[in-house]
């Protein structure tokens, strides 16, 4: 295994600087240490995600006939809650589905909307500055519409195969009868601490006494098993309207430290969007995601394309290679920060990805020498004057999960509740996400232009989500991806790309791959992944190096040549990949 061999070479990494505060937003929930794995391989059907019994879950529906949609609403459900720091009904996500009989992908927008009540100003001080994230992300303020099932529901309607109730059933009966809590929830629990959690999420996964629950207790979820017979039954308009959304709205506006504005109106009026994905052509694949509010396919894409007339070697993480991904990285991350929000109410320009644009772009990349950060660009379709320069931060709490089912069909679905825990408080059984954070805290630049991923009435803030389909120069499926991890996501699904396409590497070995990149700053280096990194030579062309902990949590299934499926789990998570 590569990790192996990464591990073994560890005397030869050189001494890193220290981390750059400015990005310090995308600390990662928690270090879990790393877990060696084995590639899983089959032959029918297969499913990746971030939980051994989520992933059982969703087994389980494919061998029962269940379509890969079928199985993703399954692994969903089980991972509210077997890892409630990273994604549930309080939170949103993205969807792709790949049709094999119909050959055709579609793309899912499960993104939470900002309340009616939100304006520009909401996360500002008296004089004007913008709060700290640590005051704002932990109460009612920072709670957007949830998205998630509404889109799940949308999706099941258009590629289900069983009964809507039938796929509750795992996540009910383990609700019942409880859960053993995972080593890594109980190390997130314990970091956070009991009083940073509302009185309802702190009796439930705390003792009297404060103490976070034990790895191995068995911890039962009669709430949330509630709510799940109700939706099981009646559909995603049971958690719209009702007694649920009454709990979501009560529970907001009664949340610790700030008051939530977010009403049953907007609930009631919530709608998740298919939209259009987004293509890239690279090395005679097809690199696919999800577009606008999603930032993840475009700047993805921009980096690809960047990327494409350089020969990148053969040799996963060469000197050569390492340097241009990361010019590139720095040209795309400046254009994804000035232009990229919600496209339902920004004009996200139409010329991001449009060779000729790129063809300039690129030659700002210097083969020999590290550039300076980058400044976005002026592609075609808008003004860059009058685009402000951007100041979000993005945290890091979300899943993936990856499937293909025995049809050929495939599912790639990012979900999250944002930062670890949301914004933790619980309504209904769950936790509630803390996703207006996502928007940009100050509306407007030094010079007073108009932030794009500003706040606003009903937006949807800017992801960094990157769920993947990527199609072999056959048209067929090749890989489907994706991965946790705040704005560094794109920097995840990158590497796991690029390795798989230019490095011949498989998706075990993809995902165990030290991470790296730039998100327009310095070049960040996994510190908890030894390896032979390059770092004097990286240095000696100008770049600033730093190690930071990047804990990636790729979920990726490939199919081979033969039709067989292949699949990588990322030691730096708890998640499997299994199938048969």
């Amino acid at each position: 295994m590569f990790l192996r061999i990464l591990v073994s070479l560890s005397l030869v990494v050189f001494p890193l600087a220290p981390a750059l505060a400015q990005f310090a937003p995308s600390a990662p929930e928690t270090d879990s240490g790393l877990e060696i794995k084995p590639a899983a391989r089959a032959r029918t059907y297969m499913v990746a995600a971030a939980n051994p019994i989520a992933v059982d879950a969703g087994t389980a529906i494919l061998k029962a006939g269940g379509s890969a949609t079928d199985a993703a609403i399954a692994v969903q459900l089980v991972l509210n809650i077997v890892e409630p720091q990273s994604s549930g009904l309080g939170g949103g996500g993205f969807l792709l589905h790949w049709d094999q009989k119909a050959r055709q992908l579609k793309s899912y927008d499960g993104r939470e909307t900002a309340p009616a009540a939100a304006n520009p100003e909401r996360f500002l001080k008296a004089d004007s500055s913008p709060r700290a994230f640590s005051e704002v992300v932990f109460g009612g303020q920072s709670v957007g519409t949830p998205g998630l099932l509404r889109m799940l529901e949308l999706a099941h309607t258009k590629h289900g195969k069983l009964p809507w109730a039938r796929l509750f059933q795992p996540a009910l009966t383990l609700a019942d009868a409880g859960f053993p809590v995972s080593a890594r929830l109980h190390k997130s629990l314990k970091e956070h601490g009991a009083g940073n959690f509302d009185a309802t999420a702190r009796a439930f996964y705390f003792d009297d006494a404060g103490a976070p629950h034990q790895a191995g207790y068995t911890l039962k979820s009669p709430a949330f098993a509630q709510s799940l017979r109700v939706i099981a039954e009646k559909g995603a308009d049971a958690f719209y309207t009702g007694p649920i959304a009454d709990a979501i709205v009560a529970t907001v506006a009664d949340a610790p430290n700030h008051k939530g504005d977010l009403t049953r109106d907007d609930l009631a009026a919530y709608r998740a969007k298919e939209r259009p994905p987004v293509c890239v052509d690279y090395r005679r694949h097809k690199i696919c995601g999800m577009g606008p509010p999603s930032s993840g396919a475009l700047t993805v894409g921009m980096t690809l394309k960047l990327l494409e007339p350089f020969d990148l070697g053969s040799v996963p993480l060469n000197a050569r290679a390492l340097h241009l991904i990361v010019e590139a990285e720095k040209l795309a991350f400046a254009d994804r920060d000035r232009y990229i929000a919600d496209s339902d109410v920004v004009p996200v320009p139409k010329g991001l990805i449009d060779s000729a644009y790129l063809a300039d772009r690129r030659q700002l990349i210097d083969p020999a020498k590290a550039g300076p950060i980058a400044t976005a660009g002026s592609p075609p379709g808008t003004e860059r004057k009058k685009a402000g320069i951007d100041a979000t931060d993005e945290m890091a709490g979300t899943s993936h999960i990856s499937i293909i089912d025995r049809a050929g069909n495939a599912v790639a679905l990012t979900t999250t509740i944002e930062n670890a825990f949301g914004a933790r408080i619980s309504a209904a059984g769950f936790l509630l996400n803390n996703q207006l954070t996502d928007f940009s805290f100050r509306p407007r630049d030094a010079e007073g232009r108009d932030i794009a991923n500003a706040i606003g009435p009903g937006k949807r803030p800017r992801s960094s989500m990157a769920p993947t389909v990527i199609f072999g120069p056959d048209g067929r499926v090749k890989a489907v991806l994706g991965s946790p991890g705040g704005n560094r996501i794109i920097l995840y699904v990158l590497k796991a790309t690029i390795a798989m396409i230019d490095w011949k590497m498989d998706p075990q070995a993809a995902a165990e791959l030290a991470n790296f990149g730039s998100r327009n700053g310095p070049l960040e280096i996994e510190s908890t992944m030894a390896g032979p990194m390059p770092t004097l030579y990286m240095k000696a062309l100008g770049h600033e190096v730093v190690s930071r902990t990047m804990t990636s949590g790729l979920h990726i299934i490939m199919r081979r040549a033969d039709g067989t499926l292949e699949g990588g789990a990322d030691p730096r998570r708890e998640g499997v990949a299994r199938g048969e």
